[in-house]
């Protein structure tokens, strides 16, 4: 898409009269930056070894009111037997679809920006971030108060579909008051379309909060899908991610999170499968800010094919960041020899009383290995099945929820028997 295409389809967002125009100079400013900076893999760094030529020759349109579910939309069946949900179809809020608790606020980012306090925040870490801001279309924004627990799962979908290739900028917000806890399903689910889902989402974790995020990508196989999480913890919060990444021809997921109170703690887990030309990437940043905090990143991929991957994993403890426990791994198996991937865990350390560890590796499966399942009567599709299963099971096994789990496991082991 080229910058004439990007500029014509911002000049509609604009012309949108049911925008608040005074969002315009926070849009231009972010568009401006992009196109300053562009989709070079030079100026972005964490993006150097990803391929964007797909967002420079795919020409995309933004989602417009026609775009919304059919009249004869039938919801998919569900993973969950959900009591909770909330739904997106081609990034259009769907109301109607929607079921939350009444102890969870929900508003439109009009709503939720028209508070003096809420500032429209911009970040400008990737060419995604600054698309979100410069193209942010739909949204919402939960807000759950204090000393609220939801055990049931809220499942958060987004459904993309059609024959149009659409650029779609949710925003989404969440945020979680003093000592209440929520556990998130969030589901990307793509239908024979080449769409461009950007979403960018801020997690607002009060003291003694609690989110676990389940994030299942599994786009179409022609999409491309942008995940762009930014996290603020305060004291003695906790957020655990598990995230799966399965779809889209492009993925990417970027994860920065900044634990700015005592005791804060943030665990991320991920594992993606790819296959074909596909490329799925990872960027993380943790910033560790306060003293007592703990963080842990474990990353799988296996790569089939001619696919790639990237993990980029930064930990930052700033020098007031005294007795900070963090700990980095990157695992990947490499099932052919076309398939490459790139690792760069990274620590950053300004203070002098932490325990920081980081490694990485990439590799066959394990000849020896092989060689003894083999030597018991099994045969090499079935032995590498096997050990392909104790590779992913630790992440498939940070999912407590049973129906997600084995809608996920179900999912995997057909990519790894095929």
């Amino acid at each position: 898409m080229r910058d004439s295409n990007y500029q014509s389809e911002f000049e509609k967002i604009l012309a949108r009269d049911y925008f608040s125009s005074k969002f315009n100079p926070l849009r231009k400013n972010a568009f401006k930056q992009f196109l300053d900076n562009g989709l070079s893999n030079k100026y972005w760094d964490n993006l150097r070894f990803t391929n964007l030529s797909v967002l420079k020759k795919n020409i995309f349109r933004i989602s417009e009111a026609s775009d919304s579910p059919p009249e004869n939309f039938k919801y998919p069946e569900p993973i969950i037997k959900e009591k909770y949900k909330i739904v997106f179809y081609n990034g259009h809020y769907q109301k109607n679809l929607t079921t939350l608790p009444d102890s969870i606020k929900i508003l439109t980012n009009l709503e939720y920006y028209s508070d003096p306090a809420k500032k429209v925040l911009q970040p400008s870490n990737s060419p995604f971030d600054l698309l979100n801001t410069a193209f942010m279309d739909s949204g919402m924004c939960l807000i759950i108060e204090k000393n609220i627990e939801i055990n049931n799962p809220i499942l958060l979908i987004f459904i993309n579909s059609g024959e149009d290739q659409l650029m779609i900028s949710p925003r989404i917000h969440i945020d979680l008051g003093k000592s209440s806890s929520i556990h998130l399903f969030e589901h990307h689910l793509g239908f024979q379309t080449g769409n461009f889902s950007n979403v960018t989402t801020f997690l607002s974790l009060k003291e003694n909060s609690f989110l676990k995020h389940i994030r299942l990508q599994m786009d179409s196989s022609q999409a491309i899908n942008s995940g762009n999480i930014h996290i603020e913890q305060d004291q003695n919060s906790k957020y655990y991610l598990s995230h799966f990444g399965q779809g889209s021809n492009l993925g990417s997921i970027s994860l920065n999170s900044n634990l700015n109170g005592k005791g804060a703690e943030c665990h991320l887990n991920s594992l993606s499968l790819t296959n074909g030309h596909q490329h799925l990437d990872a960027n993380v940043l943790i910033n560790h800010i306060s003293s007592h905090c703990t963080s842990s990143q474990n990353f799988k991929t296996v790569l089939k094919d001619s696919s790639s991957g990237v993990f980029n994993g930064k930990v930052v403890v700033n020098k007031n960041a005294q007795k900070t426990d963090s700990t980095q791994s990157n695992k990947n198996i490499l099932l052919s020899k076309k398939a490459k991937m790139n690792s760069n865990p990274q620590l950053v350390i300004n203070a002098d009383d932490v325990k920081c560890s980081h490694g990485s590796s990439t590799g066959e499966i394990d000849p020896d290995a092989l060689f003894y399942l083999r030597s018991r009567g099994i045969n090499e599709t079935t032995a590498k099945s096997i050990l392909i299963h104790g590779f992913i099971s630790e992440i498939l096994d940070t999912v407590n929820n049973h129906d997600i789990k084995s809608f996920i496991k179900s999912n995997f082991d057909k990519w790894i028997e095929n």
